[in-house]
This record gives structure tokens, sequence and C-alpha cells, in this order.
């Protein structure tokens, strides 16, 4: 399961990068990522998931960062994680994760499980805007991510 979350965590990172180079298209679901736009050193907070149709409200303390070196890191909702990351246009690719193994509430561990999944089921697609990044994953399932204020 902690290989799990961290795999997803990884993917999670890699979506949010390529997500963030797409801002400024003015929509989420419809903005491509572009060369010139800034992907890494952003932090994301984790706004919700959505899986197979169902959305799943994220714990406050899940949120992903990308920096330049290729290091993601972040926490899946109870967890840390991190991850080696691979930018390329709109798509995000992250390593094996690598998270703590605390143990937290039923409901935040099946949102971690279900964020690891989202993450490690191939190929992250990002889309969005100045302030907004959706992940896409290779289910179709949506990782929606949100600009955190930095301070």
């Amino acid at each position: 399961m902690n290989r799990y979350k961290q795999r997803l965590t990884l993917m999670l990172t890699a979506v949010l990068v390529p997500l963030t180079v797409a801002c400024g298209t003015g929509r989420a679901d419809s903005g491509a990522v572009s060369p010139g736009q800034q992907v890494t050193g952003v932090d994301w907070r984790v706004d919700s998931l959505t899986v197979g149709g169902t959305i799943r409200h994220a714990p406050a303390t899940a949120h992903l960062r990308i920096d330049a070196d290729g290091r993601a890191a972040g926490n899946l909702g109870c967890n840390q994680f991190s991850a080696r990351a691979t930018v390329q246009g709109d798509r995000i690719t992250l390593g094996d994760l690598r998270t703590t193994r605390m143990a937290c509430a039923p409901d935040r561990m099946d949102f971690e499980r279900a964020f690891a999944r989202a993450l490690t089921t191939g190929t992250l697609v990002a889309r969005g805007d100045d302030r907004t990044l959706t992940l896409t994953d290779g289910d179709g399932d949506l990782v929606h991510l949100s600009r955190h204020a930095s301070g």
C-alpha cells in the first residue's frame, strides 16, 4: 500500500508540473502546457480527485511541488512523499514514491490510495490556467489542483 501511495504521489507531482506550465490558457480543461510557462517551483494544493465520476475532496494537508532539479515532494493527505519527476511539455512522469508510513483516519487513507492510484496509472497530462491545474491519468481520472500562496 505504501508503494502504491508513493507512486500516486509521484504521479501527482509529475502531473502538477505540466499543469502549471499550462497556466494562462483560460480554461483548466482546455489549456495545453506551453514551453515558456513555469511548471517547477510552484506549490500546488490538491483540491479534489475525480475517480470513476465520483469526486473526493482532498484533506487540507494534500499538496505537491516539483523543483527544477527533478525532485518532487508533498503530502498525500496523511503521509509525506518524495520522488523523481520528469516534465516534458504537458506530460509528467514520476519515479517510485518514497513515503512515510503513518496511519490516519480511514477516510484520509482511502483518499491517499485513490490519489496514489491516479498518479501511477501512466503518464499524466496537465491542463490549466494561471491558478489551477488538472492532471488526467490514463484511465481518465482527474486530480484538481490550485496554486498555493507562498508564505
